[in-house]
């Protein structure tokens, strides 16, 4: 019978990732959502809803545009730091990556996604139900490389991070005319929650029993919207704040539910409203400036390849803005937010 041997640089990859598992509280950061937790997923897929090119990534490690949304690191990243995992997570189709990355954090979310399959349709990304299907051959590809029961041990002591929504209301309903002849803004609600509530359900029987559970911002202060609010010009959308406000409180309930029924499960809801609506209304507080318009061109409606590094108006120093394009923080934004919530998810997952 033939005798396999591993080679010692195979064996010293698999000890370090042994030992990062084994000193950490949380083995691993497993993220799934849109861009604003996207890590470079969509470089490797068909669509226009990239940021792999300058100025995006000029104050990531390195200066790289890695196809992250932002000018540095997103709020993902900085809570796998905050628990003593890597500073940036991978993507999980990025192939200069392998299993052995993924061992500690991995990041399934594609920019432009939502909850609504017909949402991802809209610039042919990654919809949520495939990132599923990526998560279950990236365990088997785990059980692989470390054996079943330490396979599952990972699976189940990871903490899992959504941050998923936006999407479907301002790139989906609120732009194109299907979902609108077909709901009511109640009714589109209801339709999301139960995919929501689908989508959870199916992380918690692949193993999943630590969450954090994103709702959605302030999305009517996002200068793309401000700038387009014929209503008020240049302040925010009050109708989608106040649309957010009432998502949030059903993504809520839909958390208390679902921790009540499903024997084991943890899941926090870190509702970003509030602290996004106090860094907007006083940035000065957070070490901040600008908040009506991003750094990127005019700071009014350039995202992705629109955010090109020919625009002469972009901004020297992203640190004074709340926003790096017209639709995303920036990466001083991205830390505070996830600052603010490790407070209570190291108290909650340990």
């Amino acid at each position: 019978m033939a005798t396999h041997y591993l080679s010692p640089s195979i064996l010293c990859i698999i000890l370090i990732t042994l030992v990062s598992i084994a000193g950490a509280k949380v083995p691993a950061i497993i993220v799934f959502g849109d861009s604003s937790v996207d890590s470079g997923n969509n470089n490797f897929i068909s669509t226009m809803a990239r940021a792999n090119f300058e100025p995006y990534g000029r104050d990531f490690p390195g200066g790289r545009a890695t196809g992250r949304f932002c000018n540095g690191r997103l709020s993902s990243d900085f809570t796998s730091e905050a628990y003593g995992l890597k500073p940036t997570i991978p993507a999980y189709l990025d192939p200069s990556y392998n299993i052995s990355d993924f061992a500690t954090g991995v990041c399934f979310a594609s920019a432009g996604t939502g909850y609504d399959n017909s949402t991802a349709d809209v610039l042919g990304v990654i919809p949520l139900w495939k990132e599923v299907e990526y998560f279950k051959e990236y365990q088997g590809n785990l059980s692989a490389y470390l054996g079943h029961r330490r396979a599952a041990k990972i699976i189940r002591e990871s903490l899992y991070l959504v941050s998923i929504g936006t999407n479907d209301f301002l790139e989906n309903y609120y732009t194109l005319p299907d979902r609108r002849s077909q709901f009511s803004i109640t009714q589109y609600q209801d339709f999301l929650i139960e995919i929501a509530e689908v989508f959870l359900k199916d992380l918690y029987r692949l193993g999943a029993r630590k969450m954090s559970f994103t709702g959605i911002s302030p999305m009517g202060c996002l200068p793309l919207e401000r700038v387009t609010n014929l209503d008020d010009p240049f302040s925010c959308a009050r109708s989608y704040n106040d649309l957010a406000v009432d998502f949030n409180g059903r993504l809520k309930r839909l958390v208390t539910k679902l921790n009540r029924e499903l024997t084991g499960i943890k899941i926090y809801f870190a509702n970003p409203y509030d602290i996004m609506w106090d860094i907007v209304t006083k940035p000065n507080l957070y070490g901040l400036e600008i908040s009506s318009s991003a750094c990127c061109g005019t700071g009014l409606f350039e995202m992705g390849f629109l955010c090109g590094q020919d625009n002469p108006l972009t901004c020297s120093d992203a640190n004074k803005f709340v926003f790096w394009d017209a639709f995303h923080p920036t990466e001083k934004t991205n830390q505070i937010v996830s600052d603010h919530f490790f407070k209570h998810l190291k108290n909650l997952f340990h």
